[in-house]
């Protein structure tokens, strides 16, 4: 069996963080880890019991949307409500941190940055990131863990097999042996 890293294991944290995510215009889930250790997660979306964007539509304000409260803040916020320390922590995000997020991911003591996705990078962020120490590394998401991997290949297999029971044509059966193939080894 192949064991993912640690840095996909907690990317793929952040990408099912995502999934809870209550705006429309990005999804984006954030995870932080001390020691290979889970310590908090976050998700962009309203506060505790607001009004969602999924609900009312987005609330923008000079092309931003004020209601939601991004993943990495939700995140950090987590800690300091539960008084759980951030130093020397490491955060994993879907994408890129925004300026004000940035802010307070060095504020944080947060020592490095992991992210899937470049989005509206800023310049100024980057440059914080620098001057902090922050180390920040674009780690690309492999393929979802698919649970159900197994009995999708079985059944194809056995499709592929009554096929060849009919006596299709070998070269169309040949063709869909290499796609099947290339589907589930790629």
């Amino acid at each position: 069996m192949n064991r993912i890293s640690w840095d996909q294991y907690f990317m793929a944290q952040s990408h099912l963080l995502a999934l809870r995510s209550t705006c429309n215009r990005l999804a984006v889930g954030a995870t932080i880890v001390r020691d290979n250790r889970i310590i908090a997660g976050g998700y962009n979306g309203s506060i505790a019991g607001g009004t969602h964007c999924i609900d009312d539509g987005c609330y923008v304000i000079d092309n931003h949307c004020v209601r939601t409260i991004h993943a990495e803040m939700n995140a950090i916020i987590q800690c300091a409500k539960f008084g759980v320390p951030t130093a020397n922590a490491e955060i994993y995000v879907t994408h890129f941190p925004c300026l004000q997020c940035c802010k307070s991911i060095i504020q944080a003591g947060i020592q490095a940055v992991y992210y899937a996705e470049d989005y509206k990078n800023h310049p100024y962020a980057i440059e914080l990131f620098e001057q902090a120490g922050v180390k920040m590394e674009k780690v690309k998401m492999i393929q979802p863990i698919d649970v159900y991997g197994k009995q999708k290949q079985d059944f194809v297999h056995s499709l592929l097999q009554q096929l060849e029971a009919t006596g299709v044509d070998q070269e169309e059966l040949s063709k869909l042996q290499q796609k099947a193939y290339q589907l589930f080894n790629d």
